[in-house]
């Protein structure tokens, strides 16, 4: 018996798609990238990987313009950030096979309803993944915390076999992988630092994970945040306890001046996933009959500030 993966297709090769496309080609999977950005450069050049540990080079990378020339494959990856999901309806269905699975690795709420409204309910995973990695220069990513952490579940249903099977693809090269059957309280749980950290780094002018905590008026702002999440979460049912509220806040300081991915794309003049991290889970919320002021003027805050 083969691969239960033999051919993979990542659907936006950014910082994130080129480094676990790259790493997973670098593993003997079959990888071929929709990459429009850097398509030439990387086809001649091939990609560098620059991590800890060394520089890994993939020299001869599958790129391809559109989904069509890919083809069906077997396992989709989409690492496109979700201000690019209307391209998904025209650039999912050629690369599915009758037994494609399609997973996510986006931010924020709502991701794999969207993309089962495409590929139906049946194929679709999703996984939340805990690394840093910015994309310095054409064919060129820099990972801070790699190979990471990647937490992944099934859109709606415990997790199946081919979940676990996905997530040896990955663990194969050193993630560490965590199999959920509760897909969305994982991604609650992941709000609980992405909405306070991503989102006051942009409010409060620009400003990396280490000036926040040491901000006192700013690291204020931070736990009651959190709280808001973890009381919506909680009344939907999903756990979210004190210890994991607190190690969320003590993870941080080792990061450094860190800059988070929302804050780089904001700095470059890209466009900022508002809505997926702090739109939908107050719309949730409010759509529960939960009250979340405090993340209601954030996301006013940074609806304000990205209109450009």
């Amino acid at each position: 018996m083969g691969r239960p993966f033999s051919s993979i297709a990542i659907v936006g090769a950014g910082a994130l798609g080129s480094y676990y496309g790259g790493r997973l080609a670098l593993a003997g999977s079959d990888v071929r990238f929709l990459m429009r950005r850097d398509r030439e450069f990387v086809r001649q050049h091939g990609l560098a990987l620059r991590e800890r540990d060394g520089v890994r080079r993939l020299e001869r990378v599958p790129v391809f313009a559109s989904a069509a020339e890919i083809g069906p494959v077997d396992l989709v990856v989409v690492t496109l950030k979700t201000t690019a999901n209307a391209s998904l309806p025209e650039t999912l269905p050629p690369l599915l096979a009758r037994d494609t699975a399609v997973l996510t690795l986006q931010n924020g709420l709502g991701n794999e309803e969207f993309i089962a409204s495409i590929v139906g309910g049946e194929r679709v995973l999703g996984g939340l993944c805990f690394v840093a990695t910015t994309r310095e220069g054409p064919g060129e990513v820099v990972g801070y915390h790699t190979p990471g952490a990647i937490t992944m579940g099934e859109l709606g249903r415990p997790a199946s076999e081919r979940t676990h099977e996905v997530g040896a693809l990955f663990a194969g090269f050193g993630v560490k992988m965590r199999v959920v059957d509760n897909l969305a309280e994982a991604r609650w749980q992941k709000l609980i630092w992405n909405v306070p950290f991503n989102g006051l780094a942009i409010a409060r002018g620009g400003i990396t994970t280490a000036e926040i905590l040491g901000t006192p008026a700013i690291a204020a702002e931070v736990r009651p945040l959190m709280d808001e999440i973890a009381a919506t979460a909680n009344h939907l049912g999903y756990r979210i306890s004190e210890p994991f509220i607190q190690s969320q806040i003590d993870l941080t300081p080792p990061m450094g001046a860190y800059k988070p991915s929302s804050l780089v794309d904001f700095l470059a003049g890209r466009e900022v996933e508002v809505e997926a991290i702090w739109g939908e889970p107050l719309r949730v919320a409010q759509a529960a009959g939960v009250s979340m002021p405090r993340l209601a003027v954030l996301y006013a805050d940074l609806k304000r500030l990205t209109a450009r």
